[in-house]
């Protein structure tokens, strides 16, 4: 059965959507580069439209809600020239030249760039409530959403740096902030611990996990299990911030390109976006295991697209399609 083949090599083909991936196609269609990018048949835009209101991204003054502002991206990237395509990569091939792509239909395309932009995914409680109030109360980014929740009590759940990190962050506008961890001592570094257990606005739930959350249009409560007694209390709280970590998605690549072993984020050769492989490149969070913002995302992405541009600009024209290629002409 003959495989089901484009017929142009491309440019650039971006895989992930989100402010990277989006940025990266306005600047590669600026440039001419005809970029096609892939979004995700079922997630795309990004961490963003799990988002409600977005008041830190620049030129919004009054805010945007986080699915209008990936609209926003998608259309300047579309009006440019971008071939924006929900459709899911499944398979690729880094090291050929052209690099290939597959997708899930069985469609391959060809390319000689690619720019990796697939984002990180928070770690979930799985729990009960925990979706159905994603965006109403349920946030995995106090630096997003702290601010909607002036004088309101609101608790963390994790005991790492990112989770002290998060809580002392709150305590600028929270009334109170929880943090519940299921260990009995931190995990955190001493220096990040000490700041919390310092701040007077914030107390500790030890030995303990969140079980349900609680709230019919935003989070009224949660129920917390003390692991050491089996019981069960309910505690009031209008906020409910997951701090367990987050996970790159590097699936498709992490047998080709060098992941980092601390956070498993791709390797780029700073202060580019290159990765270990020519013609590669990489951007936003897959990326970036620290700040994580849509802001950092997109100015990598814009990185990523110039970084393309001039690795192009240095290389040979390929001129074969791939079907000639494919056939060894």
């Amino acid at each position: 059965m003959a495989e089901n083949l484009t017929a142009d090599v491309h440019d650039v083909v971006i895989i992930g959507s989100g402010p990277a991936g989006y940025t990266a196609a306005i600047y590669a269609s600026r440039a001419n580069l005809a970029p096609v990018l892939f979004t995700s048949s079922v997630q795309a835009g990004g961490e963003l439209m799990n988002t409600t209101d977005v008041e830190n991204f620049p030129g919004f003054p009054d805010g945007i809600m986080g699915p209008e502002l990936m609209s926003h991206l998608e259309a300047q990237a579309r009006k440019f020239g971008t071939d924006v395509q929900y459709q899911d990569v499944v398979e690729v091939d880094l090291k050929a030249e052209p690099k290939r792509i597959t997708l899930g239909d069985g469609t391959k395309h060809y390319a000689r760039t690619v720019i990796i932009s697939t984002g990180s995914q928070y770690r979930e409680l799985g729990i009960e409530g925990e979706s159905a109030l994603t965006g109403k109360g349920v946030s995995w980014c106090a630096t997003c959403d702290g601010f909607f929740f002036r004088d309101q009590p609101l608790a963390v759940v994790g005991g790492g740096d990112s989770a002290m990190e998060e809580a002392i962050f709150l305590t600028k506008f929270a009334s109170k902030v929880y943090v519940i961890h299921r260990r009995d001592e931190l995990r955190a570094s001493q220096i990040m611990a000490d700041r919390a257990l310092a701040n007077e606005k914030i107390e500790f739930i030890w030995n303990s996990t969140v079980e349900t959350i609680n709230g019919e249009d935003k989070v009224q409560s949660i129920d917390i299990r003390n692991l050491v007694t089996d019981q069960v209390n309910t505690l009031d709280v209008n906020g409910v911030f997951i701090a367990i970590g987050s996970d790159p998605r590097t699936d498709l690549v992490k047998d080709v390109l060098e992941i980092n072993d601390v956070d498993g984020t791709i390797v780029v050769q700073e202060p580019s976006t290159a990765t270990n492989i020519p013609g590669v490149f990489a951007a936003g969070d897959v990326v970036d295991g620290k700040y994580r913002q849509a802001i950092t995302a997109a100015g990598m992405g814009a990185k990523a697209a110039i970084d393309v541009e001039d690795y192009l600009g240095a290389q040979p024209t390929v001129s074969k399609s791939p079907q000639l290629l494919s056939e060894g002409i």
